[in-house]
């Protein structure tokens, strides 16, 4: 199972962070857009390894079509083809109230702007003249002037975050993979996420050949017994940040634990972080996250994956882990039987 880490988003540090994960034997990065930038750090790592690069996720409503796929097209040129674009909805409060944007129909939109990236991209390739004409985006000229032309490399692929079964059916349908969203535990993947996918598929009239599950997982790894309950703690935290969130009740649904949702949801209202995390139990995060050693972990998430997904993201919430274990983890992965 290939990895991917996630770099440091600070231009400053993207450099040392991208070299750091070069040498732990992980097979690529990705951005997250949080305190800065989901693009500019992955300019600069491209320039300091081979590694694969990944925006997870660039989010989207904010953004135009075209803003995207240029981003996505000089990226997928510096880096010599090494770029993917991953695409992520967020969630009505935070594009209204953080990027002073306006809030539509998130699946509609989410497909909407898939299609008309790749329009955008076709026009570039000389395959199709640019005649998008949507719901929300309406892209018809692209003169000379404004035409990159084919990039050597071809267009990157484009990828859809998801968690709930429209917009996880939605990214089967339109885009070339999906993002699986890291609160997530395995019976929610595979009571609700697989059958999503599968019937967004069998609805676009696609197969599985060529459509990319990237799993990702909050994980809390370590050997020594303090790293590791630091480590649940980081994990425990982002948990109850996720639960918080009205539209991540479907996994705590899945296992029985949707009575804790509301309180969480008060709570991170009144910026009670500290009682938040203290609602996530050691169970919440063994079945949410993956905990334990280098071996366990790899084992936990080719168990709950592997059967779909051919690689995985992994977060390490709020700690450090060691860069030996890190690296072991990453050695057991890529050990680890895939049956996709």
């Amino acid at each position: 199972m290939k990895v991917q880490l996630q770099v440091n988003g600070s231009p400053v540090d993207a450099a040392a962070s991208a070299a750091d994960i070069a040498a732990t034997g992980a097979d690529g990065l990705f951005t997250f857009e949080g305190q800065h930038d989901v693009f500019f750090p992955l300019l600069i790592a491209a320039g300091a390894t081979d590694l694969g690069l990944m925006t997870n996720v660039a989010v989207a409503p904010p953004r135009s079509p075209l803003h995207l796929a240029h981003a996505a097209y000089d990226l997928q040129l510096y880096s010599g083809g090494r770029f993917r674009l991953g695409l992520g909805s967020q969630v009505q409060a935070h594009i209204e109230k953080r990027y002073g944007s306006r809030w539509a129909k998130p699946a509609k939109l989410m497909a909407e702007t898939v299609r008309a990236i790749k329009a955008i991209f076709a026009a570039w390739e000389g395959q199709d003249r640019l005649d998008f004409r949507g719901e929300f985006f309406t892209h018809t000229i692209m003169a000379p002037n404004f035409n990159p032309g084919p990039n050597p490399f071809g267009p990157p692929p484009v990828l859809l975050g998801a968690l709930g079964p429209v917009m996880t059916r939605t990214a089967a349908e339109v885009a070339d993979g999906l993002l699986v969203m890291p609160f997530n535990s395995a019976r929610h993947f595979a009571e609700r996420t697989v059958p999503a996918v599968a019937e967004g598929l069998r609805r676009a009239g696609r197969t599985p050949d060529g459509f990319q599950i990237i799993a990702q997982a909050m994980v809390a790894v370590g050997r020594d017994q303090a790293d590791l309950a630091a480590a649940i703690d980081g994990v425990a935290a982002l948990i109850s940040f996720y639960g918080s969130t009205p539209a991540y009740l479907p996994v705590l649904e899945a296992e029985g634990w949707a009575d804790i949702q509301p309180e969480l949801n008060a709570l991170s209202k009144q910026g009670r972080f500290a009682e938040m995390r203290r609602l996530i139990g050691d169970e919440v995060v063994a079945r949410i996250g993956i905990v334990g050693t280098p071996e366990e972990c790899a084992r936990q998430i080719a168990e709950r994956f592997g059967e779909h997904a051919a690689e995985v993201c992994c977060y390490f919430p709020g700690y450090t882990p060691r860069a030996a274990d890190v690296a072991d983890l990453i050695g057991a992965l890529h050990r680890a039987p895939v049956l996709r």
